[in-house]
């Protein structure tokens, strides 16, 4: 790797970790003319995330489990608050925010309190790599310049302090990211045998779209039904898979895009079935006891779909059971 960049990544979850994971630096190369000191700790990404994995991550490192083996990374800069980061020296190059999507409303006031009061994130590129659509629309006012990744990568969160590798995928970032940037982004992946890609605004668009078609199809069933992925492949629920993607595809269309039904149907099976003993992140936010990110999936289909004057009866029956499902938790 002959470049390198700060990155904080924002919410050092299941997705965020691995992003720290992927990259950090490799110990004892030389990048930009300096060793980096891998052995030791990680200095180049700073993990931002739940206080209780932060402080095992600090105290013993992060474990990544991996097909080939478990990796152990140390990382000097790990912080609970975001407060932390201005005293700490480290100054990011990019900031990607990995936090689920009920806490996005939290984190911008968070960003624009401590923006207010500190230099830290001046220079900062900003990108959501989040499930779900409408994310920016939230932080738009505060960072007009932001782009957005989504990732098909398979990863649990399986304690604190420990993330698995479930499943490989690629991760697509739009290209309007700076060339330094996407060159250091692509050379972290590669290196770690992830796939990545960066696409035009138009064709992320269609990519965001086919992902929200599949966890718009896998993630409230699976939440609902409290069954792994595979439970998707029913006979008795395709006829309800069917009518959530018809259903998004319509929206879709409205929106100006142009997306094949039968194709995405396909799609929503096919992940289905390599994921077939996965258990869903809304599965496990239900299981847990937290907020879904329903609302950033189904329910941005039936927002939309009333603002388009569309029926989308499907979605909205899937949107009501997880709600009511949150709050049956809740309580």
């Amino acid at each position: 790797m002959d470049l390198m960049a700060n990155v904080l990544i924002y919410g050092a979850g299941a997705v965020g970790s691995l992003m720290g994971y992927i990259l950090s630096q490799v110990e004892g190369k030389e990048v930009d003319g300096r060793k980096v000191n891998g052995r030791d700790s990680i200095e180049n990404v700073a993990l931002l995330g739940r206080k209780s994995h932060i402080d095992l991550v600090r105290e013993d490192g992060l474990k990544v489990n991996l097909p080939e083996g478990s990796r152990h990374l140390k990382f000097r800069y790990c912080f609970s608050k975001l407060d932390q980061l201005g005293g700490s020296g480290f100054r990011p190059d990019a900031v990607i925010i990995c936090v689920k999507s009920p806490a996005l409303e939290r984190v911008k006031d968070e960003i624009a309190s401590f923006m207010s009061r500190s230099s830290a994130l001046r220079d900062a590129e900003f990108i959501i790599l989040m499930n779900g659509m409408g994310n920016r629309d939230i932080l738009i006012p505060m960072i007009p310049s932001i782009s957005e990744g989504i990732t098909s990568v398979g990863i649990k969160f399986s304690g604190d302090g420990l993330i698995e590798l479930k499943g490989m995928g690629n991760t697509i970032f739009e290209a309007g990211i700076s060339e330094k940037l996407k060159s250091f982004i692509r050379s972290a992946f590669l290196e770690k045998g992830f796939g990545v890609e960066f696409v035009s605004a138009q064709n992320f668009k269609v990519q965001q779209w086919m992902k929200l078609i599949i966890n718009s199809a896998i993630n409230p069933l699976t939440a609902i039904l409290r069954k792994e992925n595979a439970i998707v492949l029913s006979d008795n629920l395709r006829e309800t898979v069917r009518m959530v993607v018809e259903e998004c595809v319509k929206v879709a269309s409205k929106e100006g895009l142009e997306i094949d039904s039968v194709g995405a149907l396909d799609l929503v099976l096919s992940v289905a079935s390599r994921t077939a003993t996965n258990t869903s992140s809304m599965l496990q936010d239900v299981l847990k006891g937290r907020t879904t990110e329903i609302n950033s999936i189904n329910g941005y289909v039936v927002a939309l779909g009333k603002k388009r004057s569309l029926d989308v009866p499907v979605n909205e029956t899937l949107y009501s059971l997880v709600k009511a499902t949150e709050q049956n938790v809740e309580r």
